[in-house]
């Protein structure tokens, strides 16, 4: 019997080069359009608007999103980032156009599809499936996943990269950069250069499907029979570095939770809050992309289903290890400790103005304070996440003397940050210090000078 194939819709992927700088080029003219139109109109009002009050308008933004995700690969990551990133401190509307690039994105069509996978898998490919089916069920900034069933019954997600994405990272990451920097979001002085470094590398290495799939088995055998986590296994014959078939695994998806009873909500924030804090503190080998799509739930058996390890970043021991002294101190109300961890993990030191240290000093004051009030921290309290942006909007405006902080600090606050949100959705109240106090047991640092600082031997 010939395989069933049903139809898809789609908009095709621009892979070449060319065709994407005209996709970009023409978002900016579309968007300058716009700003000399709105900057005509405001300043006939007696306004003088600031550049990016222009640029960052409703309208724009929303031109900017509906481009990024045409074009998906890096330059709607790079939306995605942006918009988990700075959504709790972007202006409601711009924040809620923003997260359209969180949805799915458009589809490949069928002759894409077809092509892609005569590619991968050569002529013929379609008499190993009994059916397979070219509507996705789901597709996101690097590629699409499709159901398929094989001849000999294996039941498969299929996960493939939309064309021409690994050669268009670079540029893609360059051009949405000098989007930013237009938009005054990025100050001019910063010095961006290492982040878009590692912003490409990171993204590379997400394309890469091969390295992902080590990942994931990776992950299995570290999670081994945990009862409360369900992975799919990778199937190799139908791998590569732009394909990536795993078992298909039917669930539904983790926000559903939302209308469980409290004591399921709590524990699912709880395994993944615990999840996080393992994969720093043990496995030193975290999952950093916490995308709501990355997780789902088994009803039926009560497990989370794990998804996507392409953002998988390993950690160094010295940098877990300052983690472990910053948690220890903070719960102890050890400010010399917080300080001195602060400063290991590289978020402040003589270099940075005191102010902008003094700040970053009442930021965590903020954030550990309800820790040590409340043995049950409440996520669904907004109050807590208001006062947090508050600052945080407050050591925005700053500028003078702002640098990026280190790579692994700013995955790590994107995993734990996706946490939080995730936990918040789901109004959890969970005992984080009864979670978090079996990781920090005593450890020692190297200091710059060779000197040993031990942390928490008073936790």
């Amino acid at each position: 019997m010939a395989p069933r194939f049903p139809p898809s819709d789609g908009s095709s992927v621009p892979s070449r080069r060319l065709s994407r700088l005209a996709r970009l080029g023409g978002m900016a003219a579309g968007v300058a359009g716009g700003m000399l139109l709105d900057g005509a109109s405001r300043f006939a009002r007696g306004e003088r608007p600031r550049l990016e009050d222009l640029l960052m308008t409703p309208a724009n933004v929303l031109k900017l999103t509906g481009q990024l995700a045409h074009l998906r690969g890096a330059a709607m990551k790079m939306g995605q980032l942006i918009s988990m990133e700075a959504g709790e401190f972007l202006p409601p509307e711009l924040s809620a156009i923003m997260a359209r690039l969180r949805a799915d994105a458009e589809p490949m069509p069928r002759h894409q599809i077809q092509s892609v996978l005569d590619r991968a898998w050569g002529p013929g490919w379609a008499s190993r499936f009994e059916t397979f089916s070219f509507r996705p069920i789901a597709a996101a900034s690097i590629g699409q996943v499709h159901r398929v069933l094989t001849k000999d019954g294996r039941d498969l997600a299929v996960k493939i990269q939309y064309p021409g994405i690994r050669r268009s990272i670079d540029s893609d990451v360059d051009n949405v950069a000098t989007l930013l920097r237009l938009s005054g979001l990025v100050p001019r002085h910063l010095d961006i250069g290492p982040l878009l470094g590692e912003a490409k590398r990171q993204l590379h290495e997400e394309a890469d499907y091969a390295r992902e799939a080590d990942w994931l088995e990776r992950f299995a055998a570290l999670l081994g029979d945990n009862p409360d986590f369900l992975l799919p296994d990778v199937h190799r014959d139908l791998s590569g570095d732009t394909i990536l078939a795993m078992t298909y695994i039917a669930s539904v998806p983790i926000e559903t939770l939302e209308r469980a009873p409290q004591e399921e909500r709590d524990r699912a924030a709880r395994l993944l809050l615990d999840l996080a804090f393992r994969e720093l503190f043990d496995f030193q080998l975290m999952q950093t992309d916490p995308n709501l799509a990355n997780f789902r739930y088994q009803p039926e058996t009560r497990r989370i289903v794990l998804l996507d390890f392409g953002a998988t970043r390993a950690f160094s021991a010295p940098f877990a290890e300052a983690c472990r002294a910053l948690a220890a101190a903070g719960l102890a109300d050890d400010r010399s400790g917080v300080h001195a961890a602060l400063t290991a993990i590289g978020l402040i030191d003589d270099t940075v103005p005191q102010r902008h240290q003094d700040k970053v000093m009442a930021m965590f004051d903020r954030a550990k304070a309800p820790l040590l009030q409340s043995d049950i921290f409440d996520f669904g309290d907004t109050r807590f996440l208001h006062d947090l942006r508050e600052q945080g909007m407050d050591f925005a405006s700053d500028r003078d003397g702002w640098r990026l902080p280190p790579n692994d600090a700013l995955f790590l606050q994107r995993k734990f940050g996706g946490t939080y949100l995730l936990a918040s959705r789901l109004k959890a109240r969970l005992d984080v210090k009864a979670l978090l106090s079996p990781y920090l047991r005593p450890s020692e640092m190297t200091a710059g000078n060779g000197a040993t600082i031990r942390f928490g031997d008073d936790c």
